[in-house]
């Protein structure tokens, strides 16, 4: 199985205890047969978020920074915050012995999933930044980012950036010159341009000159709940004709309500929309919103997915076939 958001690496945890808070960690991915889990990285979030509107004026992640004993570095730079996550990432890849892959090429997803297959307990990760505040204006960013190992960068989270506008932000404008810069970029270097979270605008503009997959790590559809957080019908199909994936996320706003039975349901009403092979799993775990299950208990979406009328082969699909195939596609193909 595959997940394509969490936010797990912000808070600072041990990801190889059992935690007793929050959603994820590599124990709780083994329990759950979690074998690709990505890692999102917020750089900057408004203080007191609203769903609606929400300025730059604000950020909450300066004071975790302080408070984490972050590189003082990080405590003035976005860019910064995006390279020491990435650090941080790695070091827990060094500690594991092997047990924890930071997978960033195709080849080296088929190495792990083929060493997956004989021993269970190995996990995958893959690293995503929400938000192209970090790239701090210049479109260049992107190759510094990539080369630190993203995979994933959204053009906006909750406010408007200089690469697009936000769902959540002031303007909700379209992609600006930069924007376009930034898109081309990604595609060049195998990075997914992840529109999550970003302004209709700036969906349209993204669909209208992408000339690789673009992905929705973690949204729902208005159909299914209908608010500024997700997606109309109109750009769900646009994200599946460029051969991009869907991550349906776990919590009310998207799903429309706190149990496993509304996560299936959502997941349902994607696969209805777009068919089985552009739908997959966008839990947000551990990112500050109630979701009905944790990691360790992904398999019990399964039995919820069935009750819900996928049959065996749109349950391989969603529940991890759909990114395996999209992260082979983009990303890079060596080093």
């Amino acid at each position: 199985m595959a997940d394509l958001h969490a936010d797990t690496l912000l808070w600072g945890r041990d990801l190889f205890e059992r935690g007793t808070q929050g959603h994820s960690d590599v124990p709780r991915m083994i329990e759950g047969n979690v074998a690709l889990q990505v890692l999102a990285v917020t750089t900057k979030s408004p203080r007191n978020l609203d769903l609606e509107r929400n300025d730059d004026r604000t950020d909450d992640v300066t004071l975790l920074a302080m408070a984490s004993g972050w590189p003082v570095a990080t405590w003035t730079s976005l860019r910064e915050r995006a390279l020491h996550q990435a650090r941080r990432a790695q070091a827990f890849a060094d500690r594991s012995d092997g047990l924890l892959r930071i997978v960033r090429t195709a080849p080296e997803l088929d190495r792990f999933l083929a060493e997956r297959a004989g021993d269970g307990s190995l996990c995958g990760v893959v690293l995503a930044i929400e938000g192209a505040q970090c790239l701090e204006g210049d479109p260049a960013n992107v190759d510094v980012l990539a080369d630190a190992g993203y995979r994933m960068i959204s053009p906006a989270h909750f406010f408007d950036t200089e690469m697009g506008g936000s769902a959540h932000g002031m303007v909700k404008g379209g992609l600006t010159e930069a924007g376009r810069q930034y898109v081309r970029r990604c595609e060049a270097r195998g990075v997914l341009v992840d529109i999550a979270h970003a302004s209709p605008a700036t969906i349209s503009d993204i669909l209208a000159m992408a000339e690789r997959p673009v992905l929705a790590s973690h949204t729902g559809l208005r159909r299914t709940c209908d608010n500024t957080r997700n997606l109309t019908d109109e750009h769900a199909l646009g994200v599946a004709r460029t051969g991009g994936v869907l991550g349906i996320g776990f919590w009310d706003t998207v799903c429309g309500g706190q149990q496993i039975g509304h996560v299936a349901r959502a997941i349902a009403d994607a696969v209805e929309l777009v068919g089985a092979d552009h739908v997959a799993l966008g839990s947000d775990w551990d990112g500050g919103v109630g979701v009905p299950f944790d990691a360790s208990e992904t398999a019990s979406l399964t039995q919820a997915l069935l009750d819900v009328g996928l049959d065996e082969a749109a349950l391989r699909a969603v529940m991890g076939g759909n990114v395996v195939r999209l992260f082979r596609e983009v990303f890079p193909a060596g080093a």
